[in-house]
């Protein structure tokens, strides 16, 4: 497990500007549109309610597209990532989408220090949390980030989900670990999540599942109190191929009784204000 970072480095390094040049990626929409969300914070925004002079970090923000929606719902935000390449990629899209956006680059566990502290709002967007070994102290680095009062959101794939064999066509069949185990789960695959004329083959990643109980109980050994979880039907990218329907907000939903699973959460918890009056 000792070299996990940097097998997982050079996969994002060899994809950050693949995903940008993607369409799978709104980097055009949001520099053509001033008004322009990426669809992940689109769907978030009822949920996330006003960002209106909140200082906001996002935590494994790629190359950037949701940090930039983040700040045209009036926050100021600070995009953190580990990928030298992925934070080079995000200030190209924040220049052309107009967005004064500071990036780091760090990984999560040592956020308080690269980043500092004391912010309104921390953010995980989808697809972020299976990289990280460990989920109790992630949530203690979030409740170093935040200021007392301080808000959690995230949006994430479900633990059970990230369990199932995703190449699998006839029934939905538990493969992976649900819980979190100290040793990673070793995936060798070819491509990527989004459509790319980019060849890329053969990377091999190293990750870890949390359970939804784990994490719940993470953030409240951190001292935040969880204000919110709601389970959704729809992931947003084809996450189990050849079963899935794409819906007109770029949501994908299971083809058959889609009632059967749940693709992802969102979850928020505060940084509980303890009392002594």
């Amino acid at each position: 497990m000792s070299d996990y970072r940097d097998v997982n480095l050079a996969h994002w390094n060899e994809r950050a500007a693949a995903h940008a040049a993607s369409p799978g990626y709104p980097v055009a929409q949001l520099a053509s549109d001033p008004a322009a969300l990426s669809d992940v914070v689109a769907f978030d925004r009822p949920l996330l309610g006003s960002l209106a002079d909140q200082r906001g970090i996002h935590l494994q923000c790629h190359i950037g597209t949701d940090t930039v929606s983040l700040t045209r719902l009036g926050a100021t935000m600070t995009g953190l990532d580990f990928s030298d390449k992925s934070l080079y990629e995000a200030r190209a899209v924040a220049a052309k989408a107009g967005a004064d956006v500071r990036f780091v680059q760090a990984d999560v566990y040592d956020a308080v220090a690269a980043a500092g502290d004391g912010y309104d709002f921390v953010y995980t967007g989808v697809g972020a949390l299976c990289w990280l070994p460990d989920i109790a102290r992630w949530a203690r680095v979030v409740a170093a980030l935040l200021r007392p009062g301080g808000r959690l959101f995230v949006r994430e794939g479900h633990p059970m989900l990230w369990a199932l064999d995703d190449e699998r066509l006839d029934a939905l069949v538990v493969k992976y670990p649900y819980f979190e185990r100290a040793e990673p789960t070793v995936f060798v695959s070819d491509g990527s999540y989004v459509e790319t004329d980019i060849d890329l083959r053969g990377s091999t990643t190293h990750e870890w599942n949390h359970g939804l109980g784990e994490i719940i109980t993470a953030l409240l050994d951190a001292g935040l109190t969880v204000t919110g979880l709601v389970e959704h039907r729809s992931v947003p990218w084809e996450a189990l191929p050849g079963r899935m329907s794409l819906r007109p907000d770029g949501e994908w939903v299971l083809d058959e009784d889609p009632d059967r699973l749940p693709l992802t959460y969102t979850l928020q918890a505060i940084k509980t204000v303890i009392s002594y009056g």
